[in-house]
């Protein structure tokens, strides 16, 4: 029988999506707050107080810049929440404000957006679909958000869109052939999950000279409990690049040490092999993919809270709980099955069996924190939600820190 109970205030999660632009450079995010009945998408029944939680969370708990950086956020807003300038979140030129597609362009809504315009916001129609109540909304609209697979929309209004001066967002792009096509019909803005899709991985892999074999021995090498320091610097030797966005991470994680870290022997000192192992691993994984830096801040976010799971009953597992999070993405970041890379590393029994099976406390922490992603808690009780969310935005804050140091 499905669950029809209607969701607690405090029994949402928190999640965002990426945005990213013609160059698929990540360039925004959208704040998404999901039931935690079992849904896939949001099912909201108040979407004010939806509204209203995720605002609080990203803007006064978290902080916009710790979880977006200099990213824009859209922000979902129905019609109650446009109407009352009181719920307006702070850094305006941070925010696109989303008018939801259920709104119409009155004369209060527009009103409301004229003042909300005036205040430096950004304003997106979102799923945006063109009939005589919502015209209106048009004259004061940056960005269009439309959607390519429900309601796909046709050139001629594309093309009236454009001449209005208005940027337009793809919503729901699933493969690289509708990524190319939205592109070319002159959309700058693009939203979906066509970066994880194999064909797409394949035709980003431009300019990218790293050997992977080289890679995973690197990888395994720092599994070893008795790693060879001189060995680690003859593989980071072979990957030059790796190396150099090692240490300004390195860097740009201890920016309060006296002397800067200019050498693997100074990184492993400071560190120790399990935050090395942790730091050459998201590189790695990162790749200098474009799809993979999409990507990479749900892995980071994911491993970061398989860590504060796994350290709240044993501190001991904090760094390979990290580290299953991590890896749990590898089969996308590096189109590679879970089952090769474990034949391919030495890992644990503990990591192996949390990985392929979900087993053990590392298992039960990856389980946890992925069915959290897909807002599928049904059985957590409004507290243990609570905690999730706010594990979610200390992981997303560390996590977008951590990839500020490898744009620096």
């Amino acid at each position: 029988m499905p669950n029809t109970q209607k969701p607690n205030a405090s029994s949402y999660c928190i999640a965002l999506q990426p945005i990213c632009d013609a160059d698929m450079v990540h360039v925004a995010d959208e704040l998404l707050y999901r039931a935690t009945a079992g849904a896939r998408s949001a099912v909201i029944e108040d979407g004010l107080t939806a509204t209203a939680r995720a605002c609080n969370a990203v803007f006064y708990e978290a902080g916009i810049e710790s979880i977006c950086g200099r990213r824009k956020l859209f922000l979902n807003a129905p019609r109650e929440w446009l109407l009352n300038p009181a719920l307006l979140p702070p850094s305006p030129e941070q925010v696109v404000i989303e008018v939801l597609e259920s709104v119409e362009g009155d004369e209060d809504v527009l009103a409301a957006l004229r003042h909300i315009k005036s205040q430096g916001y950004t304003i997106a129609l979102d799923d945006f679909v063109l009939t005589d109540a919502t015209r209106p909304l048009l004259d004061l609209a940056d960005i269009v958000k439309l959607d390519m697979q429900e309601q796909p929309p046709t050139r001629k209004q594309v093309e009236h869109y454009l001449a209005l001066g208005i940027s337009l967002l793809a919503e729901k792009v699933e493969t690289k052939e509708e990524f190319d096509q939205t592109r070319a019909m002159g959309f700058t803005l693009f939203q979906g999950y066509f970066y994880a899709r194999p064909e797409t991985r394949q035709t980003t892999k431009l300019n990218r000279r790293r050997n992977q074999s080289a890679q995973l021995r690197l990888l395994g090498e720092l599994q070893k409990p008795e790693a060879d320091y001189d060995k680690l610097e003859r593989l980071l030797v072979q990957d030059p690049q790796l190396g150099v966005q090692m240490l300004r991470l390195v860097n740009s994680a201890h920016h309060n040490v006296k002397q800067e870290i200019v050498s693997l022997r100074q990184a492993l000192g400071l560190l120790g092999l399990n935050r090395l192992l942790n730091l050459v691993t998201m590189l790695v994984l990162a790749n200098d993919d474009p799809c993979n830096m999409l990507l990479l801040p749900q892995a980071l976010t994911r491993a970061a809270m398989c860590a504060r799971l796994a350290a709240r009953d044993c501190k001991e597992n904090k760094e390979p709980a990290f580290m299953v999070g991590l890896l749990s993405m590898v089969d996308v970041l590096l189109g590679q099955k879970l089952e090769l890379l474990c034949d391919q590393l030495p890992l644990t029994q503990e990591v192996r069996r949390a990985l392929l099976a979900h087993e053990g406390p590392l298992g039960k922490s990856l389980h946890l924190v992925k069915a959290f992603e897909k807002g599928r808690l049904i059985n957590a009780s409004d507290e243990a939600v609570a905690k999730l969310n706010q594990y979610f935005l200390e992981s997303r804050s560390w996590a977008n820190h951590v990839l500020d140091g490898m744009d620096n």
